[in-house]
């Protein structure tokens, strides 16, 4: 054994002796599965881009793959990333434009980012022209922290947006920002422009975990925002919370799954903190300067400080008291480590995207976006002085797109459809790729394998295949390393 793999088991041991012992141990610390370990030690997000097998690809044919795709398509999802932020956490990749100042100064910079986002939409829908037709699911306005632009940036990007693009009566509206900032009034605006659905980077409700990781809000303040979105009629109040933070303890995440269900939160994701680049896989946008929490010498500097993080067997135990709790209060995960109360779920927007029967088109207009077809897939420029001039100059600011062959298509279903954690039907399988099957080859193999490693259960005879519970917690690491 090398001595990091010596280390990721060590780790992997090191748990809580107050909290039960996490079952995906066993998995783990089987030599079998090495390739596991060695990618949950910093698993990097794995869920959110699925990259394509033929890189070097022509950002035009891309949007020639999306146009044709887009002339007979469902709904589809269309997000606006606004990158706009008043500061930087320490564990944030993501690519983010600081905007500091007096609000003079502020506003104006939210202006100009409006302005260019109005324009590359622009220019968007006269490259795609199957683009203005196509049904709108859901549209997100995500970030950085949208929720900085003043009232008159988010009416006009708002306005914009619904008057431009395929926006019916079934089309739903979320708007994402932190908490110190969905101030009574801004939420007000946001209810009165038609969003139904807020999401906000809460992350803990531990003020010592937030004020580590550099977050500039309160515990309190989240509770203010989540009551007051609930008071105003929003049907969907969504947080983020992360698990695997500096200082972090299982009483603490405890405390923060007794915050969730005390206030009847609608929607919950929990994200365990990463620290591999996004870039190392493709499976994310990460920005050029990377999040002060991935710099091995910070890290280290942390723990000569006294402070201490948390062993990966902690990572899993808090991981576990959450999705545990969140089930047995009702909470729905579909897709993973997506929770919604009272079967409300799945999140529309992640539905439209990784579904089985669904899996359409996703358009991301803004820096760092991340715009897919079943055909190929593409993202936006993070350069945002490059990302400017791009714009400035009249054109789409796409910086890389990959194609997907085939049978890589067909891998990037699967992929997607076990994300969701639904069962894998073989009959949608096989209607959207005829003549294939998940119980042939190469599936059959594959899922051999991951069912002999209590991983998934096939059933042949109703044609499915699903993950086990030990599966669910670790689908982002297979479907990396073994799909």
């Amino acid at each position: 054994m090398t001595l990091a793999y010596e280390e990721a088991i060590g780790s992997l041991h090191g748990l809580d002796p107050a909290w039960p012992r996490p079952a995906v141990l066993d998995v783990l610390e089987a030599p079998e599965n090495r390739h596991l370990l060695d990618y949950v030690q910093e698993d990097p997000f794995g869920a959110h881009v699925f990259p394509g097998n033929v890189p070097g690809y022509a950002p035009a044919d891309f949007l020639r793959d999306l146009d044709a795709q887009l002339a007979s398509s469902n709904p589809i999802h269309l997000w606006s990333y606004i990158p706009t932020c008043a500061y930087r956490c320490r564990f944030c990749q993501y690519p983010v434009v600081l905007v500091k100042g007096k609000p003079e100064v502020t506003d104006e910079k939210a202006k100009h980012w409006v302005d260019l986002n109005i324009a590359e939409a622009r220019m968007w829908l006269d490259a795609v022209p199957n683009l203005a037709g196509a049904e709108v699911g859901e549209f997100n306005v995500f970030g950085g922290t949208p929720s900085l632009l003043p009232e008159p940036e988010i009416r006009r990007l708002l306005d914009f947006y619904r008057d431009e693009f395929g926006f019916t009566a079934d089309t739903t509206i979320r708007f994402e920002g932190d908490p110190s900032t969905f101030t009574p009034a801004k939420l007000e605006l946001l209810r009165d422009l038609g969003c139904t659905k807020l999401s906000s980077g809460v992350q803990s409700f531990d003020d010592h975990v937030l004020e580590l990781c550099g977050r500039e809000h309160s515990a309190q303040m989240c509770v203010d925002f989540v009551r007051n979105a609930q008071s105003l009629g929003f049907e969907w109040v969504s947080i983020d919370l992360m698990y695997g933070l500096l200082d972090q303890t299982l009483d603490s995440v405890r405390r923060d799954l007794d915050v969730v269900l005390e206030n009847e939160i609608t929607a919950v994701v929990c994200t365990k903190l990463h620290l591999a680049s996004y870039s190392d896989t493709r499976t994310g946008v990460t920005g050029e300067k990377p999040a002060a929490w991935q710099l091995p010498s910070y890290r280290d500097k942390l723990v000569r400080d006294g402070h201490r993080w948390p062993t990966l067997g902690e990572q899993y135990q808090m991981r576990e008291l959450l999705t545990d709790g969140l089930r047995a209060a009702h909470y729905t995960e579909h897709p993973t480590m997506y929770f919604a109360r009272d079967g409300l779920g799945p999140e529309k927007w992640k539905s439209i995207m990784v579904d089985q029967e669904k899996q359409e088109a996703e358009v991301a207009i803004g820096l760092g976006g991340s715009s897919s077809c079943r055909a190929s897939e593409a993202i936006s420029d993070v350069n945002s002085k490059r990302y400017i001039e791009t714009v400035e100059a009249g054109r789409i600011p796409l910086g890389s797109a990959t194609r997907f062959t085939p049978e890589a298509q067909e891998a990037r279903a699967v992929k997607m459809a076990l994300t969701t954690l639904q069962p894998l039907r073989d009959s949608v399988h096989a209607s959207r790729f005829p003549g294939r099957s998940l119980f042939a080859e190469p599936w059959l193999g594959k899922f051999r394998s991951l069912a002999d490693r209590g991983l998934v259960r096939l059933d042949s005879g109703a044609g499915k295949v699903e993950l086990t519970k030990t599966g669910e917690v670790l689908v982002e690491a297979i479907i990396t390393t073994e799909l």
